[in-house]
């Protein structure tokens, strides 16, 4: 995988058809993840570095 850019707004290739599907953009304190359904308009939610691998640990989006 390639590592993205910072400050810009990104989702997994494979979502690239899906209406269900986050985008993600890393910045150099935090990550940010929003609803592609929402762009511009709905909330943001911000994770600060150890925050957003716990996250990604936790797997909680296979529950």
């Amino acid at each position: 995988m390639k590592r993205p850019l910072l400050g810009v707004w990104y989702k997994a290739t494979e979502s690239d058809t899906a209406n269900a599907c986050v985008e993600v953009m890393h910045t150099l304190g935090s990550t940010h993840v929003r609803d592609t359904k929402d762009v511009g308009a709905g909330p943001v939610l911000s994770f600060a570095p150890e925050a957003w691998e716990d996250f990604l640990d936790s797997r909680i989006w296979e529950r």
